[in-house]
C-alpha cells in the first residue's frame, strides 16, 4: 500500500510539473517569426537540403511539455540564387539540366542551377518529407496564417500519437512547424494557430491580401498592403489561420 501510496504522489508531482510551463509568445527577429512555446525553446544550427541538392542554413527551435514535443526549423533560402550562379559556372556548355535558365523570360521562373525553381517549390519539398514518413496521413490542406499562404498536414504515428505540421514561406525563409503529442491528448491548436511573422524589429507583420512567397518573395510582384493597428491578439479568420 505504501508503494502505491508513492506511486500517485510521484504521478501527481509529474503532473503538476507539466501544468506549470506556461506557454509564452516567443519573438525571433533574426528568423523573422513569432510562436507560442512552453518555455524558452532551446535553439540548434543546422543545415537544410533542398530539392535540387543546395545546403542551407537553418535553426531549430525547440521545447518539450511532458510528452508532448513541439519544434519550429526556420530556413533560409535568400542565398540558393548565388549558388546557383556559382553551380551553374562548373556546368558544361549548353547543359540546360545543369545550368537551369541564367536569362531570358523563364530566369525568374527557373533561374541558374534551378535555384529559382527550388524556392518556388520549397513549401512541396517540405510537405514530402512528412508525407514519407511511417505514418498515415489523415489531412493535407492549404493554409494561410496573417494571410501568408502555406501547408498544414496531420499524422498518426505508428504509436498512435498525432503529428500536426504547418509549413510556410515569407520573404525566402521557409518555416516548418511540427508538434506532436501522446494518444487521447488535445491536438497542439495553440502551437500550431500561434504562428506570425515579424520584421528585424521585431513588429508584427499582418497583410491586407494573400501573400504568395513565391510571387511576393520573388518580387514579381510587391507584397500586399501591411494592415495597420490590431494587436497580436487577433482573432482567427479561417482553419488553422489567423
Amino acid at each position: 500500500m505504501r508503494t502505491s501510496t508513492l506511486v500517485v504522489v510521484f504521478v501527481l508531482s509529474l503532473a503538476s510539473s507539466v501544468f506549470a510551463q506556461e506557454w509564452r509568445e516567443y519573438i525571433n527577429a533574426r528568423d523573422g517569426f513569432r510562436v507560442d512555446f512552453p518555455g524558452e525553446p532551446q535553439i540548434v544550427e543546422t543545415t537544410w537540403t533542398t530539392e535540387f541538392g543546395y545546403t542551407l542554413p537553418a535553426r531549430v527551435y525547440s521545447a518539450t511539455r511532458g510528452l508532448e514535443r513541439y519544434s519550429m526549423t526556420a530556413v533560409d533560402y535568400n542565398g540558393i540564387e548565388q549558388q546557383g550562379w556559382e553551380r551553374s559556372k562548373k556546368c558544361a556548355p549548353g547543359a540546360e539540366t545543369c545550368q537551369g535558365q541564367t536569362g531570358g523570360v523563364l530566369f525568374r521562373v527557373i533561374g541558374p542551377s534551378y535555384a529559382i525553381q527550388d524556392i518556388r517549390g520549397a513549401l512541396l519539398w517540405a510537405s514530402l518529407k512528412f508525407i514519407q514518413r511511417d505514418a498515415k496521413v489523415t489531412a493535407f490542406h492549404w493554409s494561410f496564417t496573417d494571410l501568408v499562404e502555406g501547408y498544414q498536414l496531420h499524422l498518426t504515428n505508428g504509436d498512435e500519437s498525432r503529428t500536426f505540421v504547418s509549413i510556410y514561406m515569407h520573404e525566402n525563409r521557409l518555416y516548418v512547424m511540427e508538434g506532436t503529442v501522446p494518444k487521447g491528448y488535445p491536438e497542439p491548436g495553440l502551437f500550431q494557430q500561434s504562428l506570425g511573422f515579424v520584421d528585424k524589429a521585431g513588429n508584427v507583420l499582418r497583410y491586407e491580401a494573400v501573400y504568395s512567397n513565391e510571387f511576393h518573395g520573388l518580387r514579381i510582384y510587391d507584397p500586399p498592403p501591411l494592415r495597420r493597428g490590431g494587436g497580436a491578439g487577433a482573432a482567427p479568420g479561417g482553419q488553422g489561420a489567423r
